[in-house]
Order: C-alpha cells, then sequence, then structure tokens
C-alpha cells in the first residue's frame, strides 16, 4: 500500500506466465490490436497513435518529450512536486527553454500563474504538467489547464502515471496532446510498460518536425511502424512480450469492471482509509477539493518516528506505505490505494495495523 508499484492480481501475473511468442507472431499482434484499443477505452480517446512503450513510465515521459520539443522550443513546465520538476529535466536536456510556473508542495498548480506566464511567453510551444502528483498526493486540474493551453495555442504534455484508472481522465473530451502513464499504478500490471497517446495534432507536429528526434528508441516516427493499426508491422525492436500478455490482462479487467466503476471504487475506499485515519488522528495534508483517492498523503504525526513506524509495518505486518519525499520527506507518509491493492480488507488491515504500531 505505498506508492507503487500496486498488488498485481493472480490473474495478470498467470498471463504473464503464458508462453513467450514472437514479437512478430501473428497471435501477438492480434494482441496487440486488442491491447490498443483497450488503453483508448482506458484513456477515453480514439487517437490512433495510442499505444504501450516498452520501458517504465519514465520512458514515456521522455517520449512525450524528445518527440515534441526541439531545440530552441519554449516549454512552461507546472510544478508543484517532484515529478514536474522531472518534466522540467527532460526540457532542458532537449535543448529547450523551461519557464516554470511553481506552487508549494500540497498545492494545486495555480490557474493564474499558469495564465501569468503564458501572456509573457507567446512564444510557448507546449504546457507540460502533472495530473496526479505522486510525491504530494495532488490532483491537478487537467481540464482547466488544458483548455487555458490551447487559449494561447499551446501544446500540453501531461503525466498521467497515477491516475489512469483510478481518477477521471478524459484525454479526448479535455483535448490532451501527448499523454503517458505506467503500468504499475491503478492498472495494477508488473513494472515495466508506459501507456502513451498523441493527438492527431501532436503527431502532426511529430511528422513535421527540422530537426531528428534526439532519441531513435522513442521515436514515434519510427515506432508506429511496428505498433500501427493491423496489416504489416515493420520491425523496430524486440517488445516484452510477456509484460504485453500482463497489461492486456489488466486492461481487460478494468474494462469488466467498468472504467467509472474503477474511479468509484477508489473513491469509496478512499472515504473509508480517511475517516479511519481521522479517528487515528492522523491529518490529511491535501485539501478535500483536489487530493488524490488513489495516493492518499498524511502527516506523521507529532513525536512518531517516521521511519520505525513503516519499519514495524513493514517487517510485524508484512504492510508497506511510502515515506515523503523532497519537500515532505520526514513529514508525510503516502498510502496507495491503487488498482487490486483498493479493496475494504486492505483498508481494514492498514487502519489495524497503524493502530496497533502507534500504540
Amino acid at each position: 500500500m505505498g506508492p507503487g508499484p500496486s498488488d498485481v492480481s493472480p490473474r495478470v501475473l498467470n498471463a504473464m506466465a503464458r508462453s513467450t511468442v514472437g514479437h512478430l507472431d501473428p497471435d501477438f499482434i492480434g494482441l496487440m490490436d486488442e491491447t490498443k484499443e483497450l488503453l483508448q477505452y482506458a484513456f477515453k480517446t480514439e487517437n490512433a497513435l495510442t499505444m504501450p512503450i516498452s520501458a517504465p513510465g519514465s520512458a514515456g515521459m521522455e517520449a512525450a518529450f524528445v518527440n515534441l520539443i526541439e531545440p530552441g522550443d519554449t516549454v512552461i513546465v507546472c510544478i508543484n512536486g517532484v515529478f514536474g520538476m522531472r518534466m522540467r529535466e527532460n526540457v532542458v536536456r532537449s535543448g529547450a527553454t523551461a519557464v516554470v510556473v511553481e506552487d508549494d508542495w500540497g498545492t494545486q498548480t495555480d490557474l493564474n500563474k499558469l495564465e501569468d506566464a503564458l501572456k509573457a511567453h507567446p512564444e510557448a510551444k507546449i504546457v507540460a504538467f502533472v495530473h496526479a502528483e505522486t510525491s504530494t498526493g495532488v490532483r491537478n486540474d487537467a481540464e482547466k489547464m488544458c483548455a487555458l493551453a490551447r487559449q494561447y495555442d499551446c501544446l500540453t504534455i501531461v503525466d498521467a502515471v497515477t491516475s489512469l484508472g483510478g481518477i477521471e481522465l478524459a484525454v479526448d473530451d479535455w483535448q490532451i496532446d501527448a499523454i503517458y502513464s505506467g503500468s504499475q499504478k491503478c492498472l495494477s500490471c508488473v513494472p515495466g510498460i508506459s501507456p502513451v497517446s498523441f493527438s492527431d495534432k501532436a503527431l502532426e507536429v511529430i511528422k513535421g518536425r527540422k530537426t531528428p528526434v534526439q532519441s531513435w528508441f522513442l521515436d514515434m516516427n519510427l515506432i508506429v511502424g511496428y505498433w500501427g493499426q493491423g496489416g504489416k508491422r515493420a520491425y523496430h525492436h524486440t517488445a516484452p512480450v510477456n509484460s504485453i500478455y500482463a497489461l492486456h490482462e489488466s486492461l481487460v479487467m478494468l474494462h469488466e469492471e467498468g472504467l467509472e466503476n474503477a474511479w468509484q471504487r477508489h473513491a469509496t475506499l478512499h472515504n473509508k482509509l480517511v475517516a479511519g485515519l481521522e479517528k487515528l488522528g492522523i491529518e490529511m495534508a491535501v485539501d478535500k477539493a483536489y487530493r488524490l483517492p488513489q495516493l492518499n498523503v498524511v502527516r506523521i504525526p507529532e513525536g512518531v518516528d517516521d521511519a520505525e513506524v513503516r519499519g514495524r509495518l513493514l517487517n510485524d505486518f508484512n504492510l508497506e506505505i511510502g515515506a515523503g519525499l523532497g519537500a515532505f520527506a520526514g513529514k508525510v507518509w503516502r498510502i496507495g490505494l491503487m488498482g487490486a491493492a483498493c479493496t475494504d480488507k486492505n483498508v481494514d488491515f492498514c487502519l489495524a495495523a497503524l493502530k496497533t504500531v502507534l500504540k
């Protein structure tokens, strides 16, 4: 019950154990097509370029930046936690200028600050932000931030690593241009795969680049030949076949439950966890209006030893919760309620274990 990876369903583990076939085998290509369609369902998009990158969420992040950014571009990066800082790092390494919109950890990105930055930098090409900030438990208002970016003719890059499958996310309705996620959070798949989706507008920008994409492996112009819909596939790389089996099964499970039902399950059990924590005298660190149900950041009670509590939970109860990062180090715990780990049983177990250890 930490910030990820989350528990993996036995169904997903069983799928991963199936016999490995070739990455150009007709049966596997059929599975690739199904996986794409299921990802389109999860992202709520009809984007043709929707696929899993054969690497963790960090590679999905890099794919979005290196394909859309060229040297000399200006990118507005919204930072209110660790993963916004990583976005800025990608901008700088791509040879672009990063204009930072910074807000306190534990708060949302201020829309007025974002608009001020857009007005001050009419040359800006992209607005980049984290939808669900794993380091702070904050949900940024992706719909409004994308609408604001469009007003100033900017593309958007969105980090949905912790939000996909856990809270409302609508790529087409919100007109997100590039989005990436991870397999190991609310999808409850094994780590190592990064679902991504690019809008037609983003694809036009990629195809019209003046300079080559700096990463051969992550160049969407090349990968699209392998992950194209149906028909003949051009060899690009050897896909992690068994991990794709696992992702496919996790997406089938999400489809069976229903996307909106999954969102509601996370919200309902989050409310139960919060009520139980409050009875133990543990306060939430994030305002109710924008806290994440799947990643609960709580204040460590005064006088309580952070590392000792987490150590005893792990050693005595085989229960993992996460430590704080960056500005939140030593001040908060991060309790995950993601995917297959988001159950009544786990909430009850976590509360009982915390009560025992705190005593």
